[in-house]
């Protein structure tokens, strides 16, 4: 399951792509636009930052953009940095421990599907394919 972190991550994405790229839009006003709190946005921000999803800057006329194009922001790499993980199983888990019954495991291929076809459907969408043709007024709910 998606938490909200990862739900809002992409709501704020979208949010920005929508909006004049060139310049910086303060979180007070996505968290208006999004009904999302905006200390708990400020929390989500961060990673986005560090990341390299989104750019920020400090003081008046301060506040954020993206840091690439809308058509760059793959919604899987998002998901995955909010969530830590998509895996359905924890031995599917990049770095995770190598369970002792993978070899006789019968569900493991089932799970190692499904892995695929969810990390497969993620990744075929952008942000700018969230925020619609041209990022304009397309109202979504995530």
């Amino acid at each position: 399951m998606i938490s909200t972190r990862g739900r809002y991550a992409l709501r704020l994405l979208t949010d920005l792509a929508e909006q004049d790229s060139d310049r910086y839009i303060t979180l007070k006003e996505i968290a208006e636009r999004q009904e999302i709190s905006e200390k708990y946005l400020e929390n989500i921000v961060k990673d986005l930052v560090r990341a390299g999803f989104l750019e920020g800057v400090r003081g008046k006329g301060g506040g954020y953009r993206l840091s690439r194009s809308a058509e760059e922001l793959n919604v899987l790499e998002i998901l995955q940095l909010m969530e830590g993980t998509l895996a359905p199983v924890a031995c599917l888990e990049e770095g995770g421990k190598v369970c002792a019954r993978a070899v006789n495991c019968r569900t493991l291929p089932l799970w190692k599907g499904l892995d695929e076809v969810v990390c497969r459907y993620l990744s075929a969408f952008t942000i700018r394919d969230l925020a619609g043709e041209g990022g304009s007024g397309f109202d979504y709910v995530i």
